[in-house]
């Protein structure tokens, strides 16, 4: 550890510094992943498959085995409003827990979008926008992707149309009026303006919806119009491809300070944030350079690491997707309204669950109660009051260097802190009131039905 270190709160890197490459996981997996698959032939998909849905540069990346990937300079222009972001050292965190680790984090708030969203959402809006596509669908969950993505159709001048989970919808009106203010068009999911909506609705009139109905929507849109394509905000290997920014930069700013991450700890949703920034780290650990543990953490109420089966299923409620090797609650889960409505995906990306399997990561899950009182501790300590999600790996950070506390280890921690909590008061309202809810996944209920949505697969799957 340097003198450097010790003293610094803020670690900045110029405009100079920031890279220009992003980092290809696939290339250095110590074993490949399982493919893909076409959900009518059984056979990995290819490029044609693909090709309704997204721009030929994309599926390019999806499944490229090159190393590195350059950032086009038109996206490093609009990267240039926030990046590089900083990275913290968490001095007062650290004394109110009276613990000899050191604590940093990467803070991806300092985006337009207020979220680590838009380091994917900016190369997807100017990759279809040279295809000559005109306007994009997707899905949006707590609704920072949707934020992020009608940001970067703004820069591009494409439109943008955002199917917001309904639960997410209601509870962060907020959301949707800044989604509206970037341009994009938002409506609550499920809706009655797609077969797929229509469908949920007629079964479940109350529908809360989740990241899989919204995705079953955007999706039966964008497959119908040909100058519509679809984005996704998480899950796909190019887009956690696009977050690696985040450790890139992470990783020379420790080497400022001369320090090693022991311990990386993030939240786990679809994956890009966690991917994001531990995929440049795991580059290092293989290579001989380092040794961290790297440690997902995601709602108990949605478990898809910890307590999901390893399995193919589709991306989306309706079975419009491809089928993915994935750790997956079944794709018909429909998870309790929790706030942390960014980690409320029936699935983990198959990068991240191929890692889980092969033992190259951990998992913990954690009730929201325990992730908020992290979150209020870190608004009172460190003043920035985070998004629920990112409160998931304060949680798992807090309890890390209070076993450090007892056991006197000087451990250096590093977390993603994704995003600001600016548009989720209401959630911390609830928090402070005593009426939040915890909710756990694993009843005999859900079990059968994670049961009963795989039996409804291809049998090749």
């Amino acid at each position: 550890m340097s003198e450097a270190s010790v003293r610094d709160h803020k670690i900045l890197l110029t405009e100079d510094e920031m890279p220009t490459r992003w980092y290809n996981v696939l290339r250095d997996l110590p074993t490949p992943p399982p493919p893909v698959l076409h959900p009518g032939t059984g056979q990995p998909v290819g490029p044609e498959d693909l090709a309704p849905l997204f721009p030929m540069d994309l599926i390019a990346q999806e499944v490229s085995s090159e190393q590195y990937v350059d950032i086009p300079d038109e996206v490093l222009d609009v990267y240039r409003l926030w990046r590089p972001s900083p990275l913290y050292r968490a001095h007062r965190l650290e004394r109110a827990l009276d613990t000899p680790a050191r604590i940093y984090y990467k803070y991806e708030g300092v985006s337009p979008a207020g979220s680590h969203k838009p380091n994917t959402a900016v190369p997807q809006a100017y990759y279809n926008k040279i295809a000559g596509i005109k306007k994009l669908a997707t899905e949006t969950g707590a609704g920072q992707w949707g934020t992020a993505l009608a940001f970067a159709c703004s820069q591009f001048g494409l439109e943008c149309e955002v199917w917001q989970v309904r639960a997410s919808y209601d509870q962060k009106p907020y959301r949707r009026i800044m989604i509206e203010t970037f341009g994009g068009t938002v409506h609550p999911s499920p809706s009655d303006l797609t077969n797929a909506g229509r469908a949920i609705l007629a079964e479940h009139p109350d529908s809360t919806g989740s990241l899989g109905i919204a995705i079953s929507e955007a999706v039966e849109v964008a497959a119908g119009d040909p100058t519509t394509n679809y984005a996704l905000g998480s899950v796909l290997n190019h887009v956690l491809m696009h977050q690696t920014i985040i450790g890139e930069e992470a990783l020379l700013q420790l080497a400022k300070v001369g320090e090693q991450a022991d311990l990386l700890v993030g939240c786990t949703g679809g994956g890009s944030n966690f991917g994001g920034l531990m995929f440049p780290f795991l580059r290092e650990k293989w290579a001989g350079r380092m040794s961290p543990t790297v440690r997902a953490v995601e709602p108990a109420a949605c478990p898809s690491l910890t307590q999901g089966r390893y399995a193919y299923d589709f991306g989306d409620t309706a079975g419009m997707t491809p089928l993915i090797k994935m750790h997956t609650l079944g794709h018909d889960f429909v998870p309790d309204p929790i706030h942390a409505g960014g980690l409320r995906y029936h699935g983990m990306s198959p990068l991240i669950s191929h890692l889980y399997e092969e033992g190259e990561i951990e998992a913990v899950a954690k009730p929201q109660s325990e992730c908020f009182k992290a979150g209020v501790l870190f608004a009172r300590s460190e003043g920035i009051v985070p998004a629920p999600e990112p409160t998931h790996a304060l949680a798992a950070a807090v309890e890390e260097a209070l076993r450090c506390k007892e056991s006197g280890e000087e451990k250096v921690i590093l977390t993603a802190l994704c995003g600001h909590g600016h548009l989720d008061l209401a959630a911390y309202g609830d928090y402070l009131a005593g009426s939040i809810v915890d909710s756990d996944w694993g009843d005999a209920e859900h079990q059968a039905a994670l049961a009963a949505a795989l039996d409804k697969l291809p049998a090749f799957a």
